[in-house]
């Protein structure tokens, strides 16, 4: 299967590394295209104000394209301009840090992975609950043998299909789980602090308040130990909202 690899931690992260290791092992034909900087909880952005540039970068068995821009970028770029032949499947990660609920939103990973199903590609974002992984090699195996399986087949077209592994070994998980994401959304705030000279800088952290959890949605299940697994389909149309409208306002909705 030929298969274009990228995520939002940046070309030299552990998990983009690993992931490209288990595919390759399980012998796909990789083109990587990803950030040369971390681009973390960028969303959907594109760049159409700069140019974008590309470094090859090749060491340790790795090879792949660096790009000077956003997730979606690497995907737009690489479709359009970088592959001589198009791929089977665009896959995204693995991410330092679960990407589900409301962060599905923010995800520059889940948003690359959305920008190759938009273009019509079949397409998989893989995140993993740790902010600091060292080893991934396990979560990279598991993502080569899921795909082998061509879920994709099952979903509609411009679907993702967001998988998240929990902070535990691969080998002591309880299963795949298929579920919604939360619904519960973060409590943030800021930590306030001083820089050297004595101004003020503000940095963002947050949770999501356990007690807003359902069970059996991506968060909780994450936290319990499952992996999980997400079809995402971006209609963001509130048909129910249409039709309170057009009776409110006296007129007919679009369709």
């Amino acid at each position: 299967m030929r298969i274009l690899l990228t995520n939002d931690d940046g070309i030299q992260a552990v998990g983009i590394r690993h992931l490209y290791q288990g595919l390759v092992a399980a012998g796909h034909d990789v083109l990587v295209a990803a950030p040369i900087s971390e681009q973390s909880a960028v969303g959907h952005a594109i760049t159409i104000a700069s140019p974008l540039r590309v470094k090859e970068f090749r060491e340790n068995g790795f090879q792949g394209l660096g790009v000077s821009g956003t997730p979606a970028d690497c995907v737009k770029l690489a479709l359009t301009t970088l592959m001589a032949e198009k791929p089977d499947l665009v896959v995204s990660g693995i991410n330092a840090g679960a990407n589900v609920g409301i962060d599905i939103l923010y995800s520059g990973t889940v948003s690359a992975a959305t920008e190759g199903a938009l273009m019509g590609y079949p397409a998989v974002a893989v995140s993993d609950d740790n902010f600091a992984p060292s080893d991934l090699l396990a979560q990279g195996e598991y993502v080569a043998a899921f795909i082998a399986g061509r879920p994709w087949e099952a979903a509609p077209p411009r679907c993702v299909l967001n998988l998240n592994f929990p902070n535990r070994p691969v080998a002591e998980t309880l299963g795949l789980r298929i579920c919604p994401p939360t619904a519960a959304v973060y409590k943030d705030w800021y930590v306030t602090r001083q820089d050297p000279r004595g101004r003020d800088y503000h940095w963002l952290t947050g949770v999501i308040p356990p007690e807003a959890l359902a069970p059996d949605t991506d968060r909780a299940l994450l936290t319990a130990g499952y992996i999980t697994l997400t079809p995402l389909r971006f209609d963001f149309t509130d048909r129910d909202t249409m039709a309170r409208l057009a009776t409110r306002l006296g007129t007919v909705t679009g369709g």
